[in-house]
């Protein structure tokens, strides 16, 4: 299988992208292509609600990376959003990335072939309450493209400072999520 994961912290090499390279390396570990994109080394620009892409083929006018990295997402087989929770929500990078699919979506809604879907969080509160917001963005986001299937999430609770998901329970569940993915 073709797995794309996408790390979304602003922080190079933080918790949550620690988690995404052990999904990775459990993937590999399993026989699967793997590949990541770390959201902080491209240019994104928001979705401006212009609707340019509904009246041109679901291209959108912006020249960024965006389409790119979307194309990424269309062609796998499983993608991974992974994320620090800031303020109850995703990373913005993430939810840039989110928006921009208003363009191709139907790329993958309309698409015979079922995608899974994994998130990764990391926060510095060990609270799961915090999380809701995170989870239920992710879990909006699949059910719009219709053919997309939840296959997991990794909590990265307690997460704080740069490192501590070295030595978190969720450094070997995001391995063994990777190695299990079907």
């Amino acid at each position: 299988m073709k797995v794309v994961v996408v790390s979304s912290s602003p922080r190079r090499n933080g918790n949550s992208e620690v988690l995404a390279d052990q999904f990775i390396k459990g993937a590999m570990e399993a026989g699967h292509e793997a590949e990541k994109v770390v959201l902080s080394q491209y240019k994104l620009n928001p979705c401006i609600a212009c609707e340019y892409c509904r009246k041109h083929d679901h291209q959108c006018f912006q020249k960024d990376d965006a389409d790119m990295i979307i194309k990424k997402i269309v062609d796998c087989d499983v993608f991974v959003f992974a994320t620090p929770i800031y303020f109850y929500s995703l990373s913005a990078q993430l939810k840039i990335l989110i928006d921009r699919f208003f363009a191709r979506e139907y790329e993958i809604r309309d698409s015979d072939q079922r995608k899974k879907a994994y998130l990764i969080l990391t926060s510095g509160t060990p609270d799961i309450k915090q999380t809701v917001g995170t989870v239920e963005s992710f879990r909006g986001f699949i059910k719009v493209l219709r053919t997309v299937d939840e296959g997991g999430i990794v909590y990265g609770l307690g997460a704080f400072n740069r490192g501590d998901a070295y030595k978190h329970q969720a450094y070997q569940q995001a391995y063994e999520m990777g190695l299990n993915i079907s």
